[in-house]
C-alpha cells in the first residue's frame, strides 16, 4: 500500500482524516499536500507568554502556506488546536519525537536551560532564539541579543520601547505588522451564563498571582471601582481563579458585585468572551482578555509599559509617582506604589475604552 509522509495531512499512526471523511488513499487522493515548512517553537511558558508568542503562526503561515507546526510547552491546552499541527508538552517523549526529526526552523523563545537545551539537542536549517552554550542560556544568533540583554540587565530594560511581540519577530529575523493573539474562545463547548444582555458587562480581573505582589490593588479599591461602575449603569462582573476566591468573595460583599465563582481555565476563557471590556493587571487575564479582541484598562506599576501592545483596545494606567521596584516581587518601600492608583483614574479610562 503506498503512502506520502510528506502529506500535511499523514498521521502514520491513525488514518488521516481525509481518508476517514472521503476513504481517500495516498495513492490517488485530491487533498494530498506537500508539507512545504517543518517549524517547531518551543516556548515553555509562562501561560500567558505562550498566548503573546501565537502571532508567530500567523506570520509563518502568511510566509508558508503548507508549512507544518510543532509546539512544546508546558501549557498545551491554551494553544488553538485548529491552527497548530502537533502540540506537546514537554515531556521525554516529546524530546524524543523532535530530535530526530529534521527540522527547516526552529525556535527557542524560553531561557530555561531545559529549552534552551533542546534546541540545541534538534537538527534544524534554521535556529533562532536562545541555545545551550557553555553550560549556560545564551542567544543562538545576533538576532536574539536585544532580547537577550532586556532580561540581563534592569536598565537596558527599563530604557526598551519595544513590544514584547516585536521583540520575538526581530528574534526571528522578522518585522512584527501586528498580528493578534491567537486564542480559542471555546464557544463550542456550551457554557451558557446568566448574564444582562442590556448592560456593559466589565469583568474586573482581582488578583495578580503570588509571585509580583507589588501589583496588587487594594480590596477597598476594587470595592470602590465596582460602586462606580454600577453606579454609571455597567454591569461589574468579578473574575479570577482559585486564589482569587476569597478576595473576590469579599469584594463582592462589600460592593455586591455579581460573582460567579472560579473555573477550569477553558471555561474561564469563554467567561471573558461575554465582557465587553476587562479592568486588570498585568496577568494572565490581560493576556486572555488581548487574545479574545476584547476592550482593556491595564493597570501597571513594576513593568516597562513599552512591552505591552494593546492593539488600540484600551489604556495603560499607572500609579502617579514612579515606581521603585522594577520586576521586583515585593515592594522595597512596605507600601506598593499601586495604592497612589485611584478608583476615579481606572474609572475614567474605562470610561474613554468604552467610547472608543
Amino acid at each position: 500500500m503506498h503512502y506520502k509522509p510528506d502529506c500535511l495531512h499523514f498521521l502514520g499512526h491513525i488514518p488521516c482524516k481525509p481518508h476517514k471523511k472521503h476513504g481517500y488513499h495516498c495513492e490517488n487522493c485530491p487533498e494530498y499536500t506537500r508539507i512545504e515548512k517543518r517549524i517547531l517553537i518551543i516556548k515553555l511558558g509562562a501561560m500567558g507568554d505562550v498566548i503573546r508568542t501565537t502571532p508567530l503562526i500567523t506570520r509563518y503561515k502568511s510566509l508558508y502556506p503548507n508549512a507544518k507546526f510543532t509546539w512544546i510547552t508546558l501549557f498545551p491546552d491554551i494553544l488553538p488546536k485548529g491552527e497548530i499541527h502537533e502540540i506537546y508538552k514537554l515531556s521525554v517523549e516529546a524530546q524524543l519525537y523532535v530530535t530526530n526529526v529534521d527540522w527547516d526552523i526552529a525556535i527557542n523563545l524560553d531561557k530555561e536551560k531545559e529549552a534552551s537545551a533542546l534546541l540545541k539537542m534538534v537538527s534544524a536549517k534554521e535556529k533562532y532564539g536562545y541555545i545551550l552554550k557553555d553550560g549556560a542560556t545564551q542567544p543562538a544568533n545576533e538576532l536574539a541579543q536585544h532580547k537577550f540583554d532586556t532580561g540581563l540587565f534592569d536598565d537596558v530594560s527599563k530604557s526598551n520601547t519595544k513590544n514584547y511581540c516585536t521583540e520575538i519577530f526581530e528574534l526571528c529575523g522578522m518585522e512584527y505588522h501586528g498580528e493578534p493573539y491567537l486564542l480559542d474562545n471555546h464557544s463550542d463547548k456550551g457554557y451558557t451564563w446568566n448574564l444582562p444582555t442590556d448592560k456593559k458587562i466589565i469583568g474586573l480581573n482581582t488578583g495578580c498571582g503570588d509571585r509580583w505582589t507589588t501589583r496588587l490593588w487594594s480590596i477597598e479599591k476594587w470595592v470602590d471601582l465596582a460602586k462606580k461602575i454600577q453606579d454609571a449603569g455597567y454591569y461589574p462582573l468579578l473574575l479570577g481563579g482559585s486564589q482569587e476566591h476569597e478576595r473576590n468573595l469579599e469584594i463582592q460583599e462589600g460592593s455586591g458585585a455579581p460573582y460567579l465563582g472560579h473555573f477550569s481555565l477553558s471555561h474561564f476563557i469563554n467567561l471573558i468572551e461575554h465582557c465587553d471590556a476587562v479592568v486588570t493587571q498585568v496577568t494572565m487575564g490581560m493576556h486572555l482578555t488581548l487574545g479574545l479582541g476584547k476592550r482593556i484598562v491595564l493597570m501597571n506599576n513594576i513593568f516597562n509599559a513599552h512591552e505591552f501592545d494593546l492593539f488600540n483596545k484600551g489604556e495603560i494606567v499607572q500609579p502617579s509617582k514612579e515606581c521603585q521596584c522594577f520586576y521586583l516581587g515585593k515592594c522595597k518601600l512596605g507600601t506598593s506604589c499601586m495604592e497612589d492608583l485611584t478608583s476615579e483614574t481606572v474609572f475614567e479610562s474605562l470610561q474613554r475604552v468604552l467610547k472608543k
